[in-house]
């Protein structure tokens, strides 16, 4: 699918004012001000949105939401080791440990639930986030296990990268939308911005 310039705009500001969200409710968490970058967004087939995410032979913390209403889906959201630990030193935890698990999943919860909330918000759609799971793995063995069995009907993934910056240090977060088949074309078409 290639989406024109007007259509990457749009689900560019749906995952700004996403990260906005999610960020202001990172920072009542921890209670520190936290930031989230304006996201990069690319829409790929699924297997160039495993190369988009890192070296497969990368230990990775992932987090996997499941998204039930107008869209299903998948949000997946991928922690690098020393992200997630950068992440979980916020928390005073250790990211291998189960608390530092369990942290990160919270973690990704929140963000991932803020960019489904304002998706569903600016297109009118019924979206609601289940809970969470979290895997520790390499990347290639993750993304391959979550995806290949959530992902089955999908042939395209909207991929964000963005940095979560806080008190001078950076921390980055790779965030991937699994809709099933047809789904990004559904969502456009409900911003007004269908083919």
């Amino acid at each position: 699918m290639n989406l024109s310039e007007l259509q990457l705009d749009a689900l560019g500001e749906l995952a700004n004012i996403g990260s906005g969200n999610a960020a202001t409710a990172l920072s009542s968490m921890v209670g520190v001000p936290i930031d989230l970058s304006v996201p990069t967004v690319r829409l790929l087939p699924l297997v160039d949105a495993v190369d988009a995410a890192g070296d497969p032979a990368e230990e990775v913390f992932a987090v996997l939401l499941p998204v039930v209403g107008d869209l299903e889906a998948h949000v997946v959201l991928l922690f690098g080791t020393a992200d997630a630990q950068t992440v979980c030193g916020l928390l005073g935890v250790e990211a291998a440990s189960e608390i530092g698990v369990s942290a990160l999943c919270e973690v990704g919860n929140i963000v991932g639930t803020s960019y489904i909330s304002a998706l569903g918000a600016m297109a009118g759609m019924s979206l609601e986030p289940m809970s969470p799971q979290a895997a520790r793995d390499m990347l290639g063995a993750v993304v391959a296990t979550v995806l290949g069995s959530v992902a089955q009907d999908s042939d395209t993934t909207l991929f964000l990268d963005t940095d979560l910056v806080f008190e001078g240090t950076q921390s980055s977060i790779s965030f991937l939308l699994v809709p099933q088949a047809h789904g990004v074309g559904e969502l456009l078409s409900r911003l007004g911005l269908g083919d």
